[in-house]
C-alpha cells in the first residue's frame, strides 16, 4: 500500500507507519524491518509508535540514515494495553512522562512528533519544548501540523465520532443513496434506457 502512495505521489512527503510487531521485539529486527520496508515501498520515512521504551531502536534507525517521525499519546498499536481510545495523558505521572519522552526523541533526531488525542494544554506545552515539529490529532490546535483522516472527515467512516473529528462532508450517505437508486432502477428495468443503449 505504502508503495502505491509513493507512486500516486508528486510533491508530498510520505510516512509509512512501521506496523506493529516488526520494531517491538529489538533493535536489530527493526533495523532489519526498516531497510526493507524503506526499500520496498520508497517512502520518505517511517513513523513508530512509543517514548523511552523504544528509544535505542529510533537511534539506531535514525543512525542508518532512515528518517523517523515519533508518536505519543493515543498510540493505536497499543490501544489494548491503554483498555481503548480514551484521551491519554489526563493525568500528572502520564503527562510528565509523554513531555519526557517527546523531548528524548527530539534530542535524539526525530524529524517530527505526532502528539495524538491528548489535552490541548499538554500538546501546547509539548510544541514549545521541543525543537522538532508537532503534528496533533485530537490534541488542540497550538500544535504546528493538523491530521484529519481523509475517510473521517468526508463521511466514509461511519459509527465513529470521536470529539475531534470534523465531518466536512457525508459521502456515505450520498454514496448509499446513489448505489440504493441503480439498484431500484436495475430492478424496475429503468436502467439502461433507450437513450443509454447502443
Amino acid at each position: 500500500h505504502a508503495r502505491c502512495v509513493v507512486n500516486g505521489v508528486k510533491r508530498a512527503l510520505v510516512v509509512c507507519d512501521m506496523p506493529f510487531g516488526s520494531y517491538q521485539i529489538g533493535k536489530e529486527d527493526a533495523l532489519r524491518n526498516a531497510i526493507r520496508i524503506m526499500k520496498e515501498t520508497g517512502a520518505d520515512a517511517l513513523k513508530l509508535e512509543g517514548g523511552a521504551e523504544i528509544l535505542p531502536t529510533i537511534k539506531g534507525l535514525i543512525a542508518a540514515g532512515i528518517p523517523v517521525m515519533g508518536h505519543l499519546g493515543l498510540t493505536p498499536q497499543s490501544v489494548h494495553q491503554f483498555g481503548g481510545y480514551g484521551l491519554r495523558a489526563k493525568q500528572e505521572e502520564e503527562a510528565n512522562k509523554l513531555i519526557e519522552d517527546a523531548k528524548l526523541l527530539a534530542d535524539a533526531g526525530c524529524f517530527a512528533i505526532v502528539l495524538e488525542k491528548i489535552p490541548a494544554v499538554l500538546a501546547e506545552c509539548v510544541s514549545k519544548s521541543i525543537n522538532c515539529p508537532t503534528i496533533g490529532i485530537g490534541a488542540g490546535n497550538a500544535t504546528d501540523g493538523q491530521i484529519l483522516v481523509s475517510a473521517d472527515m468526508l463521511g466514509l467512516t461511519q459509527g465513529f465520532r470521536p470529539k475531534f473529528l470534523r465531518q466536512y462532508a457525508n459521502l456515505s450517505e450520498i454514496m448509499t443513496d446513489a448505489i440504493g437508486s441503480y439498484i431500484l432502477d436495475t430492478k424496475e428495468g429503468t436502467f439502461p434506457s433507450a437513450a443509454e443503449s447502443y
